[in-house]
């Protein structure tokens, strides 16, 4: 314990922040010096990467988040391989930036959510519930750095949606005395974090929009036979054109008209709502591109459709950065652009916060947060009934 108070004397922390998203596509690992805490808190982000899964691992994962193949001994049995898996990304980032385990001071760790389920109830049990797993003891033990890790559940056990947990980072980095901003991450699921000008933690507006990246690399994974697994630079997009009155029955879907906060995932747009989305496109004979070029439009359209019933009337975005995988997808940020033509749409990397990094660097800042018992989560944006000190401390 007394490591644990020496190293809340310090002004200056390295932290580590590990996260893996609903996209299944790796692990990223970002370094990042921590100054300060609260509303005082700086970063600089000293190296950042993304570690793929070993192959067939993906695969593994999004078997269990299944309901008729997440059988329990594969989910106990994941649940420390990717804590392995976890404890290598740390091991590597470290090693290719030249750095000692001995220098970090203290590892963040999202984990993988194989399900989350913040609306409804299964088995007549009436209480929301999510799961990540990558046991924080095997990083812990592995790298023999202090982890804080299931960052979720306390939001959760108070009420909450267990998200977006971002929208507190968000706020020490981003707030503004004079505009409003917004922070649209577009991985798997696209998540906004809208920032009143000169608001305070109450005034934070945060939710899914609905499917990010899923359904397009779902859907390109299939029609290509697993040759490729997202559209690289919304090229097969740009080459298609979107089917608009697909758009329109696909935005009927019930999420799309509830009030913020909301969140979804993989339960709800995963592989079997993609592949409803093909089987319609194929109905229409649409080709491969311009189902592309469709199910990109439903990710545009349901962000804008968002902003503009939710945020617009209220607090209009004067910036909105975008981060995440969708950030490099020029179909998505193109039409972004054009649907919102009074917001300057940009990559959060104009901000100077790594676009690719940006969701590791949260989990840093809140690992900071939870060891100065700082809560880490906003009720504004989760919909929790008090604020909580977020995550489980585990010792190397």
């Amino acid at each position: 314990m007394q490591e644990f108070f020496e190293l809340l004397k310090k002004g200056k922390k390295l932290v580590i922040g590990l996260m893996s998203g609903t996209s299944v596509d790796g692990i990223d690992a970002a370094i990042v010096e921590v100054t300060g805490y609260g509303l005082e808190t700086t970063v600089d982000l000293l190296a950042f990467e993304t570690f793929q899964f070993p192959t067939g691992v993906p695969q593994r994962i999004l078997a269990l988040c299944h309901p008729d193949t997440g059988r329990v001994d594969d989910i106990c049995e994941m649940n420390f391989y990717i804590g392995h898996l976890f404890a290598e990304a740390v091991k590597h980032i470290l090693q290719k930036s030249g750095m000692r385990a001995n220098e970090i001071d203290l590892i963040g760790s999202h984990g993988q959510t194989i399900h989350h389920l913040p609306h409804r109830t299964a088995r007549n049990i009436k209480k929301p519930s999510t799961l990540q797993i990558g046991e924080p003891a095997v990083i812990a033990h592995e790298t023999g750095i202090p982890t804080i890790a299931d960052f979720r559940v306390a939001d959760m056990a108070a009420g909450g949606q267990g998200a977006p947990l971002v929208s507190y980072p968000d706020y020490l980095l981003f707030h503004d005395g004079e505009k409003t901003v917004g922070l649209l991450n577009i991985g798997g699921i696209a998540n906004l974090t809208v920032l009143p000008a000169n608001g305070t933690f109450d005034s934070v507006c945060a939710a899914d929009t609905g499917p990010g990246n899923m359904c397009i690399d779902a859907v390109i994974t299939e029609i290509t036979e697993g040759a490729e697994h997202y559209d690289k630079d919304g090229t097969r997009a740009a080459q298609g054109t979107a089917h608009q009155p697909l758009v329109n029955e696909w935005l009927k879907h019930p999420f799309f008209h509830l009030s913020p906060p909301k969140t979804t995932g993989r339960e709800m747009f995963g592989h079997t709502y993609a592949m409803e989305c093909l089987a319609a496109c194929r109905e229409h004979k649409l080709s491969d591109n311009d189902c592309i070029a469709t199910l990109t439009e439903l990710t545009v359209q349901t962000i804008t459709d968002y902003i503009v019933r939710f945020i617009t009337e209220q607090n209009p975005i004067d910036t909105l950065y975008v981060s995440g995988g969708g950030v490099h997808n020029q179909s998505i940020m193109r039409r972004l652009s054009e649907l919102l033509a009074n917001t300057a749409v940009e990559s959060v990397d104009n901000s100077g916060i790594s676009a690719d990094a940006k969701e590791a660097i949260a989990f840093a800042i809140l690992a900071n947060e939870t060891l100065h018992g700082n809560a880490g989560n906003l009720p504004s944006a989760t919909g929790a009934s008090v604020r909580k000190i977020l995550g489980k401390f585990v010792c190397p």
